[in-house]
């Protein structure tokens, strides 16, 4: 549904979320935009943007004031809740994200989850919740500023190690709903911060991707969580889950999130015929082959492909690769206005 006043960048977002008609298609960041060439241009190099409300803020920023993007995205790792856990983390420079050390598993059973005190004033906690009121004071009446909570089977991965909590999924199916859910409360506890910081959106990533576990594996441990997840958080929910989920997107469809991001290992117009509007997609442009390594050719081609299929919202597929050349990424919302200028002639 498209109307013909030209909406502001938040309300085109929110409203595609909603179902609502929007002016054109928004092109979006639901898990982060940030190169090397970003970092150097506001002078806020990983890892300091990472840690630094300020810093995060001005790299987070140029999503929309550089790229044209319609949201602001100001989470640039996957760390945030794991280092306030205790996780071990590997902090690199700014050709390269922090990342958990997975291999150095910090508990054992869902007895062992405890969530510190102070969660949420630990340096890289607050550093989001504080990008975001920054963001929101400077932008938030014109761009959609999307904060991101870590779902309970990522941070298994991370607190217990992914070969021993899959194992544990296959042993002990109890257990591991015992670990998730004591997990989700983390998730909670740090997307609502965000929320009240002043996110209007939320990225979920929970990574049960069909690279490691089937579909019904989502269905048996996690529909259920996400639905309460999508209850209890009262902002619009984007769901991410990176590799192959055809085969669970139509129980994903059942999740009431409001939106999918999904991976280009999945063909677009596939994943729109199998959730039939029942839940907003958000993709699927390719990180490594097409962003990383082509040009605005292939990547206008693929926006098209997308955009056919009827995705609501363009995106990268996930985090882009930090040596994205700017020119590939502007082409983004480019191709978006381009396709809809030759489909308003038809």
């Amino acid at each position: 549904m498209f109307m013909t006043k030209e909406m502001k960048p938040r309300d085109r977002v929110l409203n595609a979320l909603a179902g609502l008609p929007v002016d054109r298609t928004p092109v979006a960041n639901p898990t982060n935009i940030a190169t090397v060439e970003l970092m150097d241009l506001v002078g806020a190099p990983f890892p300091a943007a990472c840690q630094d409300p300020n810093l995060n803020a001005e790299l987070a920023a140029t999503g929309y004031t550089e790229l044209g993007f319609d949201s602001i995205s100001p989470y640039f790792s996957i760390i945030q809740e794991s280092a306030a856990l205790g996780c071990d983390i590997q902090w690199e420079q700014k050709d390269n994200w922090p990342t958990v050390r997975m291999t150095n598993p910090i508990w054992d059973t869902a007895k062992d989850v405890k969530i510190p005190n102070n969660f949420l004033e630990h340096r890289d906690t607050k550093a989001i919740t504080k990008s975001i009121e920054i963001l929101k004071k400077e932008y938030g009446k014109e761009a959609a500023i999307i904060g991101k909570t870590m779902g309970p089977w990522t941070l298994a991965y991370h607190v217990f190690g992914v070969e021993k909590f899959l194992l544990m999924s296959i042993d002990d199916p109890s257990a591991t709903m015992d670990c998730l859910n004591a997990l989700k409360e983390i998730s909670v506890l740090y997307g609502q911060a965000q929320i009240d910081s002043g996110a209007d959106v939320l990225t979920f990533p929970d990574h049960a991707t069909g690279d490691l576990v089937s579909g019904e594996y989502y269905q048996r441990f996690l529909l259920e969580i996400h639905q309460e997840m999508a209850e209890r958080l009262k902002v619009p929910i984007i769901l991410h889950i990176c590799g192959n989920t055809l085969d669970r997107l139509g129980f994903i469809a059942e999740s009431k999130m409001a939106a999918m991001h999904f991976d280009s290992k999945n063909d677009p117009q596939k994943a729109a015929e199998i959730v039939n509007g029942k839940i907003k997609l958000i993709g699927n442009i390719n990180n490594p082959e097409t962003l990383y390594s082509k040009g605005p050719q292939e990547v206008r081609e693929e926006v098209f492909r997308c955009m056919d299929a009827g995705i609501e919202m363009i995106a990268p597929e996930c985090a882009i690769p930090l040596a994205t050349k700017l020119e590939n990424l502007l082409e983004i919302p480019r191709a978006v206005k381009q396709w809809e200028l030759q489909n308003e002639q038809k």
